[in-house]
């Protein structure tokens, strides 16, 4: 015997209801008493823990309300005939008090639906606004990726109405449609223009390797820049064989400037040695005495020039420096001469006459450089050299009729550096 049951002789288990009166709710013949008591009351117990369950799914808001009162009008009704011994008088209040409760709470989960999706058929007409916008992008990649997560994003939404879900669904399905035809044609017309470019970058391939062992450097590098720039304004081949064509365009290119390099560092080697040369050449012209010495120094400076012009060529960036530096010998000897002139006792008649025969030689010289005709200056120039000794009555020095035989003032040939054919 209990305070809430008791199992009779007979094996009768009996319930104490809530007004002191006793129910039967069952029999035990297994057993002792004790046992049969201990029976139904974890009976008991597991009504209370289902309440107990309930009562924390409707505080916490986790489950549906409306589930919650199924469950308790459920207990409601069959607690009063429960086959259980327990204080079941205050599992039933309980019980009351969660259908009361619930009430309150599914007409709050009603409120939250209704508003849920109103909200889903707004975010999903702003889904069906977003794929029609993007339908008519070119962007091909990241369109299309967002519409592949458009559909993933409509399906984590509540479902509406059936017809509504079904009207806004219509509209993007419709714009992925379009959006595939649209990239369907562009990437059916990029495949031709593919086929177009392939031709092209053949042809311009079959050029470079035509232009691969020609010797006209200059020429033929700027030809090559102009097959690059032809390159780039061609497109792109089919992928598969963009990479290929562009090799073979490369290796052509490659032959030509790797024979164009080596000719080069062999003419660099040998203008490095005519500087050499050059630099030994002045630094000889240089040291030569026109003041104690003229004629001496005039003779020596005619064979240093001779050599200067057998040396050659010389790199461009040293040219101008060793021109300059020369240059600078030669005025120094027409200084040097001029001021033997003017020691002299020549008459100012003769020292005009020498500086006309000077003129003369120079415009002679400038015009045998460049080939034109030079019999009027040659005249010229005999008569006033006949002019010239005969005021110096036989004495006076007549200057030669070329100018690398001129003993007063040797001058040479200007020669100019270098110049690399695809400066």
């Amino acid at each position: 015997m209990s305070e809430w049951g008791r199992v009779g002789d007979d094996g009768t288990v009996y319930v104490r209801t809530a007004d002191g009166e006793e129910r039967a709710v069952g029999s035990w013949q297994a057993g002792s008493g004790a046992e049969g008591l201990a029976h139904y009351t974890r009976r008991f117990d597991g009504l209370a823990t289902e309440i107990m369950l309930l009562e924390q799914r409707l505080r916490s808001g986790a489950g549906d309300p409306g589930q919650v009162a199924t469950s308790a009008r459920r207990l409601v009704e069959t607690l009063p005939t429960a086959n259980a011994v327990g204080d079941l008088g205050s599992l039933q209040r309980r019980a009351e008090a969660l259908v009361a409760a619930t009430a309150e709470a599914v007409e709050k989960a009603k409120a939250e639906r209704v508003q849920a999706r109103e909200q889903a058929a707004e975010q999903k007409a702003a889904l069906a606004d977003e794929a029609e916008k993007i339908a008519g992008s070119s962007e091909w990649k990241t369109a299309g990726e967002r519409l592949r997560t458009i559909g993933d994003d409509w399906k984590a939404l509540p479902k509406l109405e059936r017809k509504a879900d079904d009207e806004l669904w219509q509209r993007i399905a419709a714009a992925r449609k379009r959006f595939a035809e649209r990239r369907t044609t562009h990437f059916g017309a990029l495949e031709e223009q593919r086929g177009v470019s392939k031709t092209r970058k053949e042809k311009l391939i079959k050029l470079a390797e035509e232009l691969s062992t020609s010797t006209d450097w200059k020429a033929t590098a700027e030809r090559f820049k102009g097959l690059m720039t032809d390159w780039k304004s061609a497109g792109r081949a089919p992928r598969e064989v963009e990479d290929v064509l562009w090799a073979s365009f490369k290796a052509a290119q490659d032959v030509f400037f790797a024979a164009r390099n080596a000719q080069f560092a062999a003419q660099d080697d040998e203008f490095r040695g005519n500087q050499k040369v050059k630099e030994e050449i002045l630094a000889e012209a240089e040291a030569l005495d026109f003041a104690g010495a003229p004629e001496k120094a005039t003779a020596r400076l005619r064979e240093l020039q001779e050599r200067w012009e057998k040396a050659g060529k010389v790199p461009r960036e040293v040219m101008r420096s060793l021109e300059d530096r020369m240059g600078a010998v030669e005025k120094k000897i027409r200084e040097s001469s001029e001021k033997r002139w003017q020691a002299s006792s020549a008459s100012p008649f003769e020292v005009r006459l020498r500086e006309k025969v000077t003129e003369l030689e120079q415009k002679l010289e400038k015009a045998r450089a460049a080939g034109r005709p030079t019999d009027e200056l040659e005249q010229q120039l005999a008569t006033q050299r006949e002019w010239l000794a005969q005021a110096g009555g036989g004495s006076a020095p007549v200057a030669p009729s070329k100018p690398e035989e001129r003993a007063e003032q040797p001058r040479r040939k200007q020669t100019s550096g270098w110049v690399r054919a695809d400066a």
